[in-house]
């Protein structure tokens, strides 16, 4: 899975506030020869499809809005009507983009990179880009700007860091204190680290790291931000605790303002471009996994050893994206004998078990979550996953 996030993202706009309506790029339609022209023929020889972005679909509209982004990144288009046609240029394109009337893919292809799709299909879209396996969805003309420069970055030889999620398999699966220990553990091995409180409705991660008084941003601060966003400015305005930076919805009564989607995914390419490692505590609610579950390179799901929470897990499971995910079981001592099990029932890989520590929730009220993740099991727990994780990670010591 790319490292490169996808959904409702912008760009910075030009003047009149609009993508830049820069020459149009060069498009060819269906099958090219792959052989340089005679002397006869006019235009340049192109190579078949190397380097091209590929789409695959019948709209017109959506052809001519992809057309205006690739322009705007600076890059060459190949347009063909359906899978079929698509077949001989897939693997040899930069990047794969499918339009919302595509249905299968070619057989033994990789997944495409974006589903490009309408504001006005609503759910149905992130449904489809899940059968298709697309690693991103963009909703057009909404993320214009982010598609543009999605595909300008594709490019780039700075993958960024790793953006993981962590979501809980039922009520109260400790989705968040697995977050927050994750990063103080990460923190601690030297990463540049962020943790992202997604919810919310989930009462300010700030209260439970006994941050609520550091100076810095908070999600409501940067409510009308648009545009790209400096990762370094990012990450010297935001508060730390425990080691690591993080971004929280205030712990207070007030009715947390909205955050536009478009916005979140700004905030998550400037955290992506200036951390080694982000992690985004996801809550459950349909919205937050729908904004940021989509924008993580691999997913943990927290589940307590027990029957009923295994079921909840592998119903959530039809709300992810596909992305590469994985188990937490969270239970007592002597759990680990039935953490396979409960990972087989619930269909996804075992990546560690989180001890249930006495007083954590006391703790957590008291904004000592931390303190708890200084434990020798909550040590050894921190160290499997992000050994699991070692390969994807960019920090040297994180190994």
């Amino acid at each position: 899975m790319s490292r490169h996030h996808a959904r409702n993202r912008r760009l910075p706009p030009d003047p009149d506030g609009a993508l830049p309506d820069a020459a149009v790029p060069e498009v060819q339609r269906g099958p090219a020869p792959a052989r340089p022209p005679t002397s006869s023929e006019a235009g340049p020889w192109v190579p078949d499809g190397g380097g091209d972005v590929l789409l695959v679909t019948g709209f017109e509209y959506l052809r001519g809005e992809v057309e205006r982004i690739v322009a705007a990144a600076g890059g060459r288009l190949r347009v063909v009507d359906d899978v079929a046609e698509a077949a001989p240029f897939w693997d040899s394109a930069a990047d794969v983009l499918v339009g919302s009337d595509v249905r299968e893919l070619p057989p033994r292809r990789r997944a495409p990179a974006v589903l490009v799709g309408l504001s006005g299909e609503g759910d149905t879209l992130w449904h489809l880009g899940a059968a298709l396996g697309a690693q991103r969805v963009a909703v057009l003309p909404d993320a214009a700007a982010w598609l543009a420069e999605y595909l300008s970055r594709s490019r780039s030889p700075e993958a960024g860091g790793l953006v993981l999620g962590v979501t809980g398999g039922c009520g109260g699966a400790g989705a968040t204190t697995a977050a927050a220990w994750l990063a103080q553990a990460a923190a601690e091995l030297g990463a540049r680290v962020l943790l992202v409180d997604a919810d919310p409705w989930g009462g300010g991660l700030e209260l439970a790291l006994a941050a609520e008084e550091s100076p810095g941003l908070r999600w409501p601060d940067l409510a009308d931000a648009s545009g790209s966003i400096d990762p370094q400015q990012l990450a010297d305005a935001l508060p730390v605790a425990g080691g690591f930076s993080f971004l929280s919805w205030p712990g207070s009564r007030e009715r947390p303002p909205l955050v536009d989607p478009v916005t979140v995914g700004g905030v998550l390419d400037a955290a992506r471009r200036g951390y080694e490692v982000v992690i985004v505590d996801i809550g459950r609610s349909a919205e937050p996994l729908r904004t940021f579950a989509w924008d993580c390179d691999r997913l943990l799901v927290v589940v307590p050893a027990q029957l009923k929470a295994a079921v909840a897990a592998a119903r959530l499971l039809q709300e992810l994206p596909p992305v590469e995910s994985a188990l937490v079981i969270r239970g007592n001592a002597g759990v680990a004998l039935d953490a396979a099990l409960v990972a087989e029932s619930v269909g996804l890989p075992l990546h560690g078990v989180m001890p249930k520590v006495r007083g954590t929730a006391s703790a957590t009220e008291l904004g000592r979550l931390l303190d708890h993740g200084r434990r020798k099991s909550v040590r050894r727990f921190a160290s499997s996953v992000l050994g699991f994780l070692a390969s994807d990670l960019q920090a040297g010591d994180l190994r």
